[in-house]
This record gives structure tokens, sequence and C-alpha cells, in this order.
């Protein structure tokens, strides 16, 4: 509603936009982040979930509209407002350790955990060695209107405890939060997906990133320390935090990045997960997109292809749920859920000649869930998609493919997703097991997204001194 509103005083027109309570300060951040600063704001009693029809007009037209009114009445918003916040090189604390914490988890901007504190000098000498430009800009984030920079990438790094070589990989992933595809807006979504990171190329090996045992948890200081960089970053530079954008009903633990087994990748002949996005083999590249929920799928028994796959495909069902409606409802085949196998998994499908495209092809097949449980869950169970239509009435409009209407039987299996290629799969973890991870993908609300990895020394500065050299 809030992107409506500033369409629309863009245009000149006044608007007034409806909002639940707790989610005022989140709809003035998100107006701020597209320019217009405090937007005019209508709330309402309560959420519309929780309300009959008859109460929720009542008490609209006893409190709300009166809202709505004084709203339209007021002067325009000023586009391009902002708001105060010390400058990049001000110094705003000073004291103990102890003191530091304190300060910093009372303002909001730590997570609760002990930080290293990120004085200028130590942020010089983070970037020192790279040549990169501190104040080089790399965009906006559009949910706090903060510019991004390398110096405000390089200040969350130091409090999270990086090095100054996961400085590229650092950027890569905030160019992509500064993008229009991933979607960092919504970051904060009531339903608490979380931010997962995947490491793919040569640089997974260059700057000791763990792919082995405990993989997807906290161990690693390279994986580790970058996971607790995202989440640093989006609350101090996105405005994640319960304040502006965090409305997580419960939330998710901050996740550490996930670097792939190139080694294993290499021996099957498989590309790696940045390879669905265009990336090489022997391309570095940083994938994220935002996770819903994970199951584990544990000690997948067989030796064949045809054996474990059916192990696989449920778990990856029962990683979905809600989520569907991100094949039609909140998205048209949005849904990309990731499987996550062991290296002794891949090393299966790889003995056998099975390449990757094969194994999406069969988990399209098998995973698949009964046609009356999809319609309840994009229709009968939730207010997200309009017209409660049936599988089969989407499918005669072009709005599915024919893969969901092969009978009229409401027992009959259908996909959970469009098309095979919807299923991402990565190898990493304990190569002496036989896990998997099935991870649900919240859609457009974190677009899988991927950049390459530059880790060749940055020009920046060289060429703010030799312009003439390199203004080509």
């Amino acid at each position: 509603m809030l992107r409506a509103s500033v369409a629309a005083e863009r245009a000149g027109v006044p608007s007034v936009s409806l909002v639940s309570p707790g989610f005022e300060r989140q709809a003035l951040a998100t107006g701020r982040g597209l320019g217009f600063d405090g937007m005019r704001l209508a709330v309402l009693a309560a959420h519309p979930d929780g309300q009959s029809t008859d109460d929720m007009l009542t008490s609209f037209r006893s409190s709300t509209l009166g809202e709505v009114v004084a709203g339209l009445t007021t002067e325009t918003r000023v586009e391009g407002a902002t708001t105060s916040e010390p400058t990049a090189l001000e110094v705003v604390a000073s004291g103990t350790i102890d003191e530091l914490h304190d300060l910093f988890c009372a303002r909001g901007w730590t997570d609760g955990s002990p930080f290293v504190p990120p004085t200028r000098e130590r942020v010089e000498a983070f970037i020192a060695a790279t040549g990169h430009d501190p104040w080089r800009s790399l965009g906006v984030a559009r949910p706090s209107g903060r510019e991004i920079t390398v110096w405000s990438v390089a200040v969350n790094a130091v409090m999270a405890g990086c090095l100054p070589q996961h400085l590229p990989v650092l950027l890569a992933v905030a160019e992509i939060l500064a993008g229009p595809h991933y979607g960092v807006e919504h970051s904060g979504n009531t339903t608490g997906a979380d931010a997962l990171m995947v490491l793919s190329g040569p640089v997974v090996g260059e700057l000791g990133f763990s792919h082995g045992p405990g993989a997807h948890r906290e161990g690693e200081r390279a994986n580790t320390s970058v996971g607790r960089w995202l989440r640093l970053f989006l609350r101090n530079v996105c405005g994640f935090t319960a304040d502006e954008h965090d409305k997580a009903t419960f939330g998710n633990p901050a996740k550490p990045l996930l670097a792939e087994d190139m080694e294993v990748l290499a021996e099957i002949g498989w590309p790696s997960f940045a390879g669905e996005f265009g990336f090489g083999l022997d391309e570095s590249a940083v994938s994220i997109g935002r996770i819903n929920s994970t199951v584990m799928i544990g000690s997948v028994f067989g030796d064949t292809p045809e054996r474990i796959l059916p192990y696989l495909a449920d778990g990856v069902v029962r990683a979905t749920g809600w989520d569907l409606t991100h094949v039609f409802g909140l998205g048209r085949g949005h849904y990309l859920p990731l499987l996550l196998i062991s290296p002794m998994i891949a090393r299966v499908f790889g003995r056998a000649g099975w390449s990757k495209r094969q194994v999406q092809e069969a988990l399209f097949e098998q995973a698949r869930v009964p046609a009356w449980k999809f319609e309840a869950l994009i229709g009968e169970w939730t207010n997200l998609t309009a017209g409660r239509r049936t599988l089969a009435d989407l499918v005669a409009a072009g709005e599915l493919p024919s893969a969901f209407a092969e009978s009229a039987d409401p027992d009959r299996l259908v996909p959970i997703v469009t098309e095979s290629s919807k299923f991402l799969i990565a190898v990493a973890g304990d190569r002496n097991r036989a896990n998997a991870l099935a991870m649900a993908n919240d859609g457009p609300h974190g677009w899988w997204t991927s950049r390459f990895v530059d880790t060749s020394p940055s020009l920046d500065l060289a060429c703010r001194i030799g312009d003439d050299e390199c203004g080509a």
C-alpha cells in the first residue's frame, strides 16, 4: 500500500495508507526509503485477520475513517525529506568495552552479542589494504533511505569480527541489497523469513570458508562472521529492527554463510549453486535468498538415485506449506525451494551419471502434494489469494501448467513448483554422512540473486589520484 501511496503522491494526488497496529513505524520507514518522509497513515483498530467483517467495518467507521479524512486534508508530503542521523566519521560513543556494549544495545546498534568496537582507526585499517574508496556509493537502502557505502559495509564488518579479505564477499552482498531484484525492503515480514548466503567458486577455498561438517551453523570464523555481518548491516543500514522493519512474529536465528564443496562438484561434473544464475564452476559468486523454514532429512538410505529420491522429495514437501502461495497467489511461479545435500548423497548421483538437471526433473515428478491440499493452502486457508479458484480453473486460464490439472481427482498429486528448474540444489556438509536439508523459499519477498565476487585489488583510489589515466 505504501508504494501505491508514494506513486500517488508523486503524481500530485494526496493519499493515506491503512496499516495494522504495530506497523506504523515500518510504514513510515518504508515511505522514507522511497523518498517521502512522514507519509500519512490511518491505523486500523486491529489486524483484519482477527476481526469479523462487521466488526472491521464498524471500527473503521468509528475511528479509522476520521484519520483518513484528516490525512487527506493535510499538506502533501515532501519528497526527498531526510531524518537527522550521525555522520559517518562522527564519534558517537566512548568508554569501556562494557559501557560501549550497554550503549550500543540500548540504541539498537547491535544484536546483543559482544562486538568489536568500530573505531575510525579499525575501519580505516580494514579498508586500507583493499584499495577501495571508503566513500564509494553502492546505492541506497530502500527500507531506510540510507546510503550504502564501502565505509558502512566495513563498519559493520569490524563489529562482526570479519577479516579484511572477506570484504569482496561483503561488497557483493551489499550490491545485491542495494539492487531492485532481491527485495531487501521485504526483510522482516511477519513470517520471519531470513536471508541465506551461499558462496560458490574458487573464493571458497581462497578466503578460507568452511564447507565441511557443520557447514550450516556457527563455528568457523569466516562463515560465522560474514553471517553476523549481514544481520548487523540489515539492522544498522537497512533499518531491520523492531522499531522499523523487523515485524517477524517469531523470527529465526542469523544464518552463517553457507559455502559449497567445490571439489565434489568438480568431481561429479555438476555446476555450482550459482550456476543456476549464469556463473561457471570456475567463477566466484555469492547468492542470497530468504528462507522460511528448514526440514532436516536425516540418514538418507540407498545406493542408487532411484532409492534415495523419494526420501529427498518427501523432505522438500514437508518443508513446504503456505509457501505455495508463491507458486500462485503472492507470486506466480516464484517458489524456489533449496535442497542442500551432503557430498555423500551427491556422489551417489555422480556415480550413476546423473546430472543436476536430472535430479531436478525427478524431484518435479516426486515432490508432490494432493490437489485438495494445494487448493486449500492457496485458497480456503489463506486470504492471500483472491477468488478461491481450483487448480483446474487456473490451468484453463493459462495461469498454471497442465501438470496441475491432469485429472479431476481431488486426491491426485500435483507439483509444488511450476517447472523442474525451480528446485535449487547445493552441495556441502560432512562428506561421510548421508543427510540433507530442505529449505522453503519466500519467493519474491527475498528473490534468489547472485553477484560476482571480485577479489582483485580495487583501483578506486588509484583512479582518484590519476583521473586522466582512469577516465576511460
